[in-house]
């Protein structure tokens, strides 16, 4: 079975197709043509084919000829005409045949699973989740995840994946593939994957959940604008993504991004290896935020005022839940949570700015869980405690791709791939 795993250098942005090389032959000239035509009708919707010429700069008769293969590939067709009094071929709106392929996105965590099967573009035709108990047998959790695939793509019409992306936590080995631990992760998650190879025949990506949140927040979120940045992830646990110059970097071992694992001032020990307990975790993790909320009297109850406007991410963890629901009631109390707000941005600030000497990224989203509760509220305390702690200039906004990033992600991930694939040019040019 064809597998794709971990790719290194994987970018979560489409990169531009280059132009045609005058030294190219015929049959490369007309693979990037193609290739070009698909993402203009991707990316700006249904084009007539004088449309196509005016985008790419083409001819009448090359238009046409790339119009007819892409036809007869079954990658574009005719899905209208434009405008009401306009007849004939030079009115024809040609678009990507959606149905061409189907792929999922597949978000594994603690305790339960999430799946979304989607289009050739991306749309959801289906999502299904399924909780998964902490005491949970590997055997049971598989067949519970298994089961939500399959009634995710029976809802989506009894389709097969072409693609499948599966977002989770800890390293994805560069070399095996493999998913491996930071700390302690449920056992099954290591069975699901493997056992998802086994079972889907269909090329599958698995990668960290973080990379995928940003890829998802560059695309669809809040670095739609930037070539460069880092997503501070802020939830059960925290993490952070990496995208400098377009490029997801994942490190030698698949660990860049370990922010938990940061020595940092204020924790009473050191991180080991085995468990990040006294680096950064220990300072802006959900539990430690549940903690400080509570020294500023904001409680942690499922009910009353701390729970106003909570609404549940995807997959959230453990205490995840109860720290998103204080900092959303700070920020809904104004001025009365101003201190707590405080003292949890100068806690994030100490992770911005150990990134921001590293990396100098220039922009820092603050995601998960407690990054889209504190909104631009938190995102601006952070940014004037860091402003003071470096002088290199760093933005940070919040999240505002929802709490489905990772999903999103993996399905971004899978239709990229996917895409790859199918408008490859061997393909393209047949």
């Amino acid at each position: 079975m064809p597998d794709t795993t971990a790719r290194p250098g994987r970018t979560p942005a489409r990169a531009a197709p280059r132009a045609r090389s005058r030294t190219a032959s015929p049959r490369t000239a007309r693979a990037i043509n193609d290739r070009l035509a698909l993402q203009l009708l991707e990316a700006d919707g249904p084009l007539t084919a004088h449309q196509l010429k005016e985008r790419t700069g083409l001819s009448r008769p090359t238009v046409a000829d790339l119009v007819d293969r892409l036809g007869a590939a079954g990658l574009i067709e005719v899905v209208g005409e434009a405008g009401a009094d306009r007849r004939g071929p030079n009115a024809r709106l040609y678009g990507i045949v959606a149905g061409r392929a189907h792929l999922a996105g597949i978000d594994v965590r603690t305790h339960g699973v999430t799946v979304a099967v989607a289009d050739l573009l991306g749309t959801v035709r289906a999502q299904e989740s399924v909780p998964v108990a902490e005491d949970a047998l590997p055997e049971e959790a598989v067949a519970r995840a298994y089961a939500a695939l399959d009634r995710a793509l029976a809802r989506a019409g009894g389709v097969r994946p072409h693609t499948v992306a599966v977002g989770a936590p800890g390293l994805v080995d560069p070399a095996t593939g493999r998913l491996t631990g930071t700390g302690t992760l449920p056992s099954w998650h290591g069975a699901l994957v493997a056992g998802l190879r086994d079972r889907l025949g269909a090329p599958l990506l698995l990668e960290n959940e973080v990379n995928l949140a940003a890829i998802a927040e560059r695309r669809d979120g809040a670095a739609r604008d930037r070539d460069t940045f880092v997503l501070l992830w802020l939830g059960h646990g925290v993490g952070a993504a990496v995208v400098l110059d377009g490029r997801l970097r994942r490190g030698a071992s698949g660990g860049t991004g370990e922010i938990g694992f940061l020595p940092v001032p204020g924790t009473p020990a050191l991180p080991s290896a085995t468990g990040c307990d006294g680096g950064f975790h220990s300072l802006a993790a959900s539990g430690a935020i549940v903690e400080l909320a509570g020294e500023y009297g904001f409680a942690a109850a499922s009910d009353g005022p701390a729970a106003a406007g909570y609404e549940a991410g995807s997959g959230a963890d453990d205490d995840a839940p109860a720290a998103e629901r204080v900092v959303r009631a700070a920020v809904a109390a104004g001025a009365a949570g101003a201190d707590f707000l405080d003292a949890l941005a100068r806690r994030i600030a100490v992770g911005v700015a150990a990134v921001t000497a590293v990396l100098d990224p220039g922009c820092v989203v603050l995601g998960g869980e407690i990054g889209r509760a504190g909104g631009a509220a938190l995102a601006t305390r952070v940014a004037a405690r860091a402003a003071g702690m470096s002088p290199l200039c760093t933005e940070v906004r919040a999240s505002t791709v929802g709490g489905g990033a990772v999903l999103r992600g993996a399905v971004l991930a899978a239709k990229d791939a996917a895409q790859d694939d199918l408008f490859a040019p061997d393909d393209a040019a047949r």
